[in-house]
């Protein structure tokens, strides 16, 4: 029996955020350039998006570019929107015939506008669709999110849309980029490093966290299986005891 067939397909996680990290690391394993671990990983997205589909996850958010990223070398960066631009054009008859819909969340104000138009013709393209939602997270961090959260709540208060006191956890959820989903399930992170790199801090604060070794490029359908199966195995408290589980 696979690991995909021992996962309880009834209690597959509604939301899986994965922080793709290793590419660069995984090149200068293979003695090649720091780019051609990004396009490997590129086809990792495929088959990582491809295994959430037919397992029944509603969600599935990629860390794809952080706004830290922008402070990497221009030529690094310029190769990284090439990447992800022509990529999701190649991948987009792939994602309707398979019917996923494409969203992105991040500041926007800092992408090239050509790069951003396609993509959105992207995201237009695959509205339709009504399966998998691929959320690409793109000149993201958590901190810009909620820095901007606070600004469009402040601006709501002072208009007299809100009353101070009116501002509750669910308002400040409403007013993020990712108002439209909900929270991760499942924090899956490659590479091994034990942080969550300024990746959805709001969202994940009852997520359970996956952490590999494996770099992204390596990282399989199996290993993905392999996270959801573990994560099966989890008990998800949310503050509470074992035994008040029990009783409900």
């Amino acid at each position: 029996m696979t690991l995909f067939d021992k996962i309880d397909k009834l209690r597959v996680p509604t939301h899986v955020a994965v922080i793709m990290d290793g590419n660069g690391r995984w090149a200068k394993a293979q003695g090649l350039e720091r780019s051609a671990g990004h396009v490997e990983g590129v086809n990792t997205v495929r088959k990582i998006t491809e295994i959430a589909s037919e397992l029944g996850v509603k969600y599935l958010t990629l860390y794809t570019f952080s706004t830290e990223n922008w402070n990497r070398p221009q030529q690094e960066v310029d190769i990284l929107m090439h990447l992800v631009v022509t990529a999701i054009e190649r991948e987009t008859p792939d994602l309707i015939k398979n019917n996923v819909r494409l969203t992105m969340i991040g500041d926007f104000s800092r992408m090239p506008a050509e790069a951003l138009s396609r993509l959105q013709q992207c995201m237009a393209n695959t509205s339709h669709c009504t399966g998998l939602t691929l959320c690409l997270a793109i000149s993201y961090s958590s901190r810009w999110e909620i820095t901007q959260a606070c600004r469009n709540i402040a601006n709501d208060v002072s208009c007299g849309k809100l009353l101070p006191q009116e501002i509750t956890d669910d308002v400040v959820a409403q007013h993020l980029a990712t108002a439209s989903m909900p929270d991760p399930d499942l924090l899956i992170r490659t590479g091994g490093d034990m942080r969550v790199s300024n990746f959805l801090l709001w969202q994940i604060a009852y997520s359970e966290i996956f952490v590999t070794d494996t770099y992204w490029p390596d990282f399989s359908k199996e290993d993905f299986c392999q996270a959801i199966y573990d994560f099966q195995k989890r008990e998800r408290r949310f503050g509470k005891t074992s035994e008040q589980l029990t009783k409900n």
